[in-house]
């Protein structure tokens, strides 16, 4: 069984890894200055804010078409028919609909489709551990209900210094962005787990408290020194991302995944000051049969 994902979900192994574990990301569009980018094919990170900083444009994106997905559905179908397409929530994107919409054409693939819910890293979490399943030889249904024990688990949540492009986007209204602008109000914001969709889970007045909010907020869920797999994720501000990083690492005992960069589409709904962070028990992961 091969896995079919989207660029919406933020992997933190490497390019070889995901070869061998038969991962095939279906990079989603940003499109900037009348420009289209595939991202990770057409563009990168630091290119893309680079462009971003030097023009008044703003970013808008888009999901892969169905016949993206049935292109690679008919691909690894050829291979083995039995595919597991694991993709960002379908509250926040039409992508999985595409997915479903493109293994519609393709009859001789058995795809199984799964909303993720959620975004970025946790959704990334999900994909990786059901790839290492699948190669540990677990059976589909046992990799289902690991996929569905990490979403259970696993919680995000972001904050950033500049609501524009959430304005513009359409994430947060016109009027009550102005408003939380002139007032410097950073909100904190996580996928709610029902719908997955955005929702307001606090606000603060500086960046800096906002940053401390989201350590407040994985409290809420995690006893304080308890033991979490933690990941830190920024759009493009490294610096938030350490600050972030040291006040979660004050608070709990962690097993931290590598620090990196959102997606770009994400990226693009954000701008470069986004920085979140997913956290789950440690415990919900200490039986698996391979090291996150």
């Amino acid at each position: 069984m091969q896995i079919v994902t989207d660029s919406g979900a933020d992997l933190y192994i490497s390019d070889q890894e995901k070869t061998e574990l038969n991962i095939h990301s279906i990079p989603l569009v940003v499109s900037l200055d009348d420009k289209s980018y595939r991202e990770g094919v057409d563009i990168e990170t630091k290119d893309f804010y680079r462009i971003l900083e030097s023009t008044n444009s703003l970013p808008t994106t888009s999901q892969p078409s169905a016949g993206t997905f049935a292109d690679i559905y008919r691909k690894l179908a050829k291979k083995d028919p039995d595919i597991l397409s694991i993709h960002m929530s379908s509250g926040l994107s039409g992508t999985l609909n595409a997915a479903k919409a493109g293994a519609d054409l393709v009859p001789e693939a058995n795809v199984t489709h799964v909303d993720t819910k959620t975004l970025s890293a946790a959704s990334g979490w999900q994909v990786v551990n059901a790839a290492r399943a699948i190669k540990a030889g677990w059976p589909k249904e046992k990799v289902l209900e690991l996929v569905s024990k990490i979403s259970a688990v696993t919680e995000s949540q972001y904050t950033l210094r500049d609501l524009k492009y959430l304005i513009h986007g359409g994430r947060i209204s016109h009027m009550k962005g102005l408003i939380a602008s002139v007032l410097k109000i950073k909100p904190l914001i996580g996928v709610e787990k029902e719908n997955g969709t955005y929702v307001q889970w606090g606000q603060a007045r500086t960046f800096q408290r906002a940053v401390k909010g989201l350590v407040d907020l994985v409290a809420k869920k995690n006893e304080p020194g308890s033991s979490l797999l933690v990941q830190v994720l920024h759009s493009n501000d490294p610096e938030a991302a350490t600050m972030l990083q040291d006040l979660v690492d004050k608070v709990f005992d962690c097993t931290w995944l590598p620090v990196g960069t959102i997606s770009l589409v994400l990226g693009a709904h954000t701008g470069p000051t986004m920085v979140g962070v997913a956290a789950a028990p440690a415990g919900a992961f200490a039986n698996l049969p391979w090291s996150n």
